[in-house]
């Protein structure tokens, strides 16, 4: 078995990017899309398994264009997620549905597959050496402590709102409270944020209300153990179970699942810091300004020039 598993959550390329697959367009100097420097990152911090989680109907163009060359590298699986991957019993009632169920779907699609703590990615975001490094020894920790806690033990690395925000549009970040130890206490998931002349704020109803840019924010980037599984699993039929059958839309969601179990006091989070610059590309627009980042990155000596 591996020491650890890289979980890339990629089953939503194309979207919001105006039917562009933007988790594939290359901002590196040799064609490099952001996906390689996030894999060179964790293998280099000690991470060697990926585990792709994508479409079946992309599966042969991601191969061609990311997977066959990774797998050259490091063990690779994959994950398929899909609409109609959902339990029978509401496979008849959300049947017009089109759009993924969200993150906490995507994960449980790796159940077969992931069999080792595993930290989770989102496939279009750059986070930078020091989360890598962190999680991986977080991960590390946990597991030499495995069944001696009474809550299970997971991770979030968490990022400076100022890091995080786009230059071209609003987005989404889930903004969290953390104790004097370290511990998330909540975490809420906020849309709209944007950069202003002062920080950053959120437009509601016409007004503008600030917010703190120093706030620790998710990106999506959680370290797991396989344990988490069947909470996914029985959270999903439940949140299944509690939608109206014309919800197209409702998303089963990390962050509102992982809120959820802390308030119910199920799991113990432990807030990881980087203090690294996160870019991605949101908007179109982004993409150019991610190009000069890692021109950048290359250019100080943190990643070769291929």
């Amino acid at each position: 078995m591996s020491k650890a598993a890289l979980v890339v959550m990629a089953a939503g390329i194309g979207s919001r990017f105006g039917g562009g697959i933007k988790q594939l367009e290359p901002v590196g100097p040799n064609g490099e899309i952001i996906m390689d420097y996030s894999v060179y990152d964790a293998m280099e911090a000690g991470f060697d398994k990926v585990v792709f989680v994508i479409r079946k109907d992309l599966e042969k163009d991601f191969k061609e264009i990311i997977g066959n060359r990774i797998a050259k590298k490091v063990q690779v699986e994959y994950a398929f997620q899909e609409v109609d991957d959902i339990p029978k019993p509401y496979k008849t009632t959300f049947v017009e549905r089109t759009k993924p169920w969200g993150t906490g779907q995507a994960i449980l699609c790796c159940r077969d597959v992931v069999h080792e703590p595993f930290l989770v990615i989102n496939a279009d975001d750059y986070y930078g050496k020091e989360a890598y490094q962190v999680a991986y020894k977080e991960l590390e920790r946990v597991s030499g402590t495995a069944g001696k806690a009474d809550r299970l033990q997971i991770s979030m690395v968490g990022f400076v709102l100022a890091n995080t925000l786009s230059e071209n549009g609003g987005v989404t970040r889930g903004i969290c409270q953390v104790d004097e130890n370290g511990m998330l206490s909540k975490i809420v998931e906020t849309s709209g944020i944007i950069k202003t002349a002062d920080g950053a704020a959120v437009e509601r109803d016409g007004k503008v209300m600030p917010v703190d840019v120093d706030s620790p924010v998710s990106m999506n980037m959680w370290g797991l153990t396989p344990e988490f599984f069947e909470i996914l699993d029985k959270g999903f039929t439940e949140f299944l179970a509690g939608l109206d059958s014309d919800d197209l839309k409702s998303e089963y969601l990390l962050p509102t699942i992982i809120g959820g179990l802390l308030t119910e006091h199920k799991v113990a989070v432990k807030v990881l810091k980087s203090h690294d610059k996160w870019f991605g590309v949101t908007y179109k627009e982004d993409k150019e300004s991610v190009v000069q980042e890692v021109r950048a990155l290359v250019a100080a000596g943190l990643y070769p020039e291929k």
